[in-house]
């Protein structure tokens, strides 16, 4: 006696066919990440959010940037894994937060802190925002 049957055969995807779905997510990911680098001319990719930091790193160099008085943008990498996981070889920088001002990876925690202390973060942050006001609110 026969007790199972089966409903609907499952053939495995070829691996090959993976492959291609991976390396096209993952160049769909690099399109996404220059778009966001391309049209935000001051941006922090972070963990968490400005108001609510999920790392002290990210906190630190959030505060430093804020500190500058400019608007900015951020990209929650919790939120947006995919960015998480290219990001870091699309830069070849592997730690996060990663601050990118008009194109240009500044760097992470260390870098931006430093450029703060000395004085140099605050007129790069300045003259970029100078170069790209905000749209005027309608």
């Amino acid at each position: 006696m026969k007790l199972a049957t089966i409903v609907a055969r499952i053939r495995p995807t070829p691996r090959i066919d993976l492959v291609q779905k991976l390396e096209k997510f993952k160049m769909e990911t690099i399109e996404k990440i220059k778009q966001q680098i391309a049209e935000n001319p001051i941006l922090l990719y972070m963990k968490g959010s400005p108001k609510f930091p999920s790392c002290g790193f990210s906190a630190q160099t959030v505060e430093a940037v804020m500190q500058c008085g400019e608007r900015f943008a951020y990209v929650d990498i919790l939120q947006n894994p995919d960015i998480r996981a290219e990001l870091p070889n699309y830069a070849d920088w592997p730690t996060f937060p990663q601050l990118w001002v008009e194109g240009e990876l500044i760097g992470g925690c260390d870098i931006v802190m430093e450029m703060f202390r000395s004085g140099e973060l605050q007129p790069l942050i300045k003259e970029t925002a100078a170069k790209h006001p905000a749209p005027e609110a309608e």
